[in-house]
């Protein structure tokens, strides 16, 4: 008679890409706030089951509720197992794990394990998991042989950052994690960022598969990208890293930024509403001409001022206060916006690093 094996995160690391499936059977909503890098959702009780389970263990008894949760439990994973796992071998090896590695992931763990797969669950659940991250990424970011590409707003640090990436650089691009630009106009339209957990899982996710003794290219980003706050030791080892300061024309800027935000332009209502949150920080005459230069298309002169006289001032206040080595920085000229312009950059800087 086979059992499911019970390990905990830690012990199961090395061990990941042995697994075929990493199945969460939280519910979707648990799942959508964060989970294991991978892993899919096959939930043994939705959000509203849950809820009603739950209602019931406090308003009626723990007997009830186990009986019609059983019930529940035991119809979704036969939907599971129909729909998902019919097709799999006898080798096929699942790692299970529910929020804390009990009653949801044990129920589903014991019966593939009983049907002969060699099941794993979680010892722990999600919560093992989530202890794990929160210990180890402060170690990983110490690690790390952090390069720091600086630079004013519209310079190509993104760009470049992908430019990198493209031909085999290690990078962390905290903006794409946090689906975020990094400035107050930076959401990106209809895409709502990820919560701070699943925030910090991408980012140990991606760190922990770097080797060490290569450099890790990472862009000079504020405490907080968006809504979401980068963490502590991350940010705390990035601002002690070497520079890299790039430096753009402020016409090819201008260019630059109009193509990433481009939803802007076409949609200048968008752009006004997000100008109200310079108010306090320019006053309300000043946001009324910027709403003015988006209304009338004027958008080479509004992108210019707001370069001018908003985000240069900030970067230049901020820069030296929180980037310890940018004094001594590697000063990089970019001479144009195209593809081919960050890759001869790109390629310069990896061959000399």
């Amino acid at each position: 008679m086979k059992y499911p094996e019970l390990l905990n995160f830690s012990d199961l690391l090395p061990r990941l890409a042995e697994f075929d499936a990493i199945i969460d059977v939280r519910s979707p909503s648990e799942f959508a706030e964060d989970r294991i890098p991978n892993a899919i959702n096959c939930p043994v009780l939705d959000d509203q089951e849950r809820i009603r389970i739950g209602s019931m263990y406090k308003q009626v008894n723990a007997f009830e509720a186990k009986k019609i949760g059983a019930a529940l439990v035991a119809k979704n994973i036969a939907r599971h197992i129909e729909t998902h796992f019919l097709d799999k071998p006898k080798d096929w090896k699942p790692l299970i794990y529910c929020w804390r590695g009990g009653n949801r992931s044990g129920s589903m763990a014991h019966i593939l394990a009983r049907i002969g797969w060699p099941v794993v669950q979680l010892d722990g659940g999600y919560k093992n998991y989530r202890q794990h991250v929160n210990q180890h990424l402060p170690e990983i970011a110490d690690t790390m042989s952090w390069r720091v590409i600086c630079g004013t707003t519209g310079s190509g640090k993104s760009r470049l950052l992908q430019s990198l990436q493209r031909q085999g650089a290690q990078v962390l691009d905290l903006e794409h994690i946090a689906l975020h630009k990094g400035s107050v106009l930076g959401s990106l339209p209809d895409v709502p960022q990820p919560s701070q957990k699943y925030f910090e899982s991408q980012i140990w996710q991606t760190l922990r598969q770097f080797d060490t003794r290569r450099p890790v290219y990472v862009e000079s980003e504020s405490k907080k990208v968006g809504n979401l706050r980068v963490p502590d030791r991350v940010i705390q080892t990035m601002r002690n890293a070497p520079c890299i300061a790039l430096n753009l024309a402020m016409p090819d800027r201008v260019r630059l930024l109009m193509q990433e935000y481009a939803h802007f332009v076409q949609n200048p209502e968008d752009l006004n509403r997000q100008l109200d949150c310079l108010v306090s920080l320019h006053g309300k005459e000043k946001i009324q001409q910027w709403k003015r230069y988006a209304n009338e298309g004027q958008m080479t002169e509004l992108v210019t001022q707001l370069l001018a006289q908003h985000y240069d001032p900030v970067y230049v206040r901020s820069i030296d206060k929180n980037f310890a080595q940018y004094p001594a920085a590697q000063s990089i000229d970019l001479n144009g916006i195209s593809d081919d312009d960050f890759e001869s950059v790109a390629k310069a800087m990896l061959a000399a690093d």
